[in-house]
């Protein structure tokens, strides 16, 4: 098969047509079709967004809604940018924007998102340095990756989805592995790109998020080859900045939206925080770091925590005046608009969900920005000023008043542990010589690719190679299939054969 004359449509493998989508005109296109006929996008209507939708009771984003929705906002994003002509010949400067690249990269983007949202991805990553000893870890971006260029197995002479350069390097929204590469490390930079500096609590393990794990560092290079010189080895490509920024857009909108409709989200606790601070904002700004720790849950305190915490991170946007009238507005559309009115399922309720929704993402998309010499913080492609609080506010809503309920982190104690006491059986189960006919199939599969992937002077490589397989194992389970394969393995299921559909 002859190379593509784009060097951004170049693939892996140049393998044959395996989606509809391989016959259309654009080679990006069929990416996007290869992406969304993969078993491991449909995956995903099976994992957490935040909370399982089966322990809310009610319809809330998953994974695989929310990579849609991603989808939808990064394709307006491109189609917007793209049609200007002052925008087009700066982003035909820094490597090309096609909006069919933008939208397969936000399709694929979580993949490699593990059962149980972001507490899954945290406690498989402590498990796979700590108990499994892989310097790597987990994360799931380099697990997504990692799932397009190499797990897929399809037979012998074909691995990945064989996606064009262009499309993985869009999916790279942290262009670096975990410690090595590129050199010198971006976090070593001051100040470092967004997601490079290690984690407070383990400065020696690497940047908190990566692009991708050593083993794909080959495939990394390969995709970022048609920017280089025009963007710095750590700078996400356009098309990944608007992919990032789109994930940002509709995290913040649908969270609210989800726990709005599961009656999380009250008018009365919303209002008294936000309300708080726009009373006593002069006092908050005036205290001490020491007596605002100590403030507890005053309302108010936390919205000021915020402040400081955009300063010191986000100094190159972070402002007073934006930041207070962000706050203005979320109360305006949040606290008397859309929590004026409890949930009550109707069509009514859905139709003021949706307007909600409607009106802050026109609100985003219509803010987008591009420079051409963005912070070290930033990406090429950005929301304004403005919106970027008004983004920030409303994460912050959503960390305030969801993630840090104590009614779901017990929930999430409980997934945790099951997450943990399920790599240990699986481990035990692999180390079982009298057991190595009955593997799993797909776990067998895995040890034997992971085993490949390591050079041979590799310590420990059998172990590590088993370690890696474990991890890719459980990563592609949904979290149903993650909880009916610990009721198999402690012996609490008495459904054998549909046990089997985990296998």
């Amino acid at each position: 098969m002859e190379p593509p004359a784009d060097p951004r449509a170049r693939r892996l493998f140049g393998g044959s047509a395996r989606a509809l989508g391989d016959l259309a005109a654009s080679p990006f296109r069929a990416d996007r079709d290869r992406i969304v006929a993969s078993p491991f996008f449909a995956r995903l209507n099976g994992v957490t967004q935040v909370v399982s939708p089966g322990g809310s009771g009610l319809l809330v984003h998953n994974r695989l809604t929310h990579s849609l929705k991603v989808a939808q906002v990064a394709r307006a994003v491109a189609e917007r940018l793209t049609a200007d002509e002052e925008h087009r010949a700066l982003l035909e400067k820094l490597g090309g924007c096609d909006p069919d690249v933008v939208e397969a990269a936000a399709l694929a983007h979580d993949l490699g998102h593990p059962p149980f949202g972001h507490l899954g991805e945290r406690v498989l990553d402590r498990l796979a340095r700590q108990r499994l000893g892989l310097p790597d870890g987990f994360e799931g971006n380099a697990q997504s990756y990692r799932i397009v260029t190499s797990t897929e197995i399809r037979g012998a002479a074909t691995t990945g989805l064989d996606l064009t350069a262009a499309v993985r390097a869009a999916m790279l929204k942290y262009p670096w592995t975990r410690l090595d590469h590129p050199d010198p490390h971006p976090r070593h930079l001051d100040p470092a790109p967004r997601g490079a500096t290690p984690p407070p609590d383990d400065p020696e393990s690497g940047s908190s998020k990566f692009g991708a794990y050593r083993t794909e560092v080959d495939d990394l290079r390969q995709a970022r080859e048609p920017f280089a010189g025009r963007i710095p080895d750590w700078q996400q490509t356009v098309e990944a900045s608007i992919m990032d920024t789109a994930d940002d857009i509709a995290y913040a909108i649908h969270d609210v939206e989800d726990f709005y409709r599961v009656g999380v989200l009250q008018q009365g606790t919303v209002a008294a925080e936000l309300m708080a601070w726009q009373r006593e904002s002069g006092h908050f700004r005036a205290i001490t770091d020491g007596a605002l720790a100590t403030a507890g849950r005053r309302p108010g305190a936390a919205i000021e925590r915020l402040r400081r915490q955009l300063h010191r991170k986000d100094a190159w946007v972070a402002d007073d005046e934006a930041f207070a009238a962000a706050i203005e507005h979320v109360r305006e559309e949040l606290v008397e608009g859309l929590l004026a009115l409890p949930f009550d399922g109707s069509i009514e309720a859905e139709q003021y969900v949706a307007r909600f929704s409607s009106r802050w993402s026109t609100r985003f998309v219509e803010s987008i920005i591009v420079t051409a010499e963005p912070d070290v913080r930033s990406g090429h492609v950005l929301l304004a000023k403005a919106q970027w609080h008004e983004v920030q506010v409303l994460k912050f809503v959503h960390h305030r008043f969801v993630l840090a309920r104590p009614d779901l982190a017990l929930h999430q104690r409980g997934q945790a542990r099951l997450l943990g006491t399920l790599v240990e059986a699986l481990w035990e189960w692999l180390l079982a010589p009298e057991e190595a006919s009955r593997l799993p199939r797909r776990l067998h599969d895995l040890v034997e690719l992971a085993e490949a992937e390591l050079h041979p002077r590799t310590p420990d490589r059998i172990g590590r190679a088993r370690g890696r397989a474990i991890v890719d194992f459980v990563a592609q389970l949904t979290d149903g299939q993650a909880v009916a394969m610990l009721d198999a393995l402690s012996g609490r299921s008495g459904a054998l054969w549909t046990d089997a559909f985990v296998l």
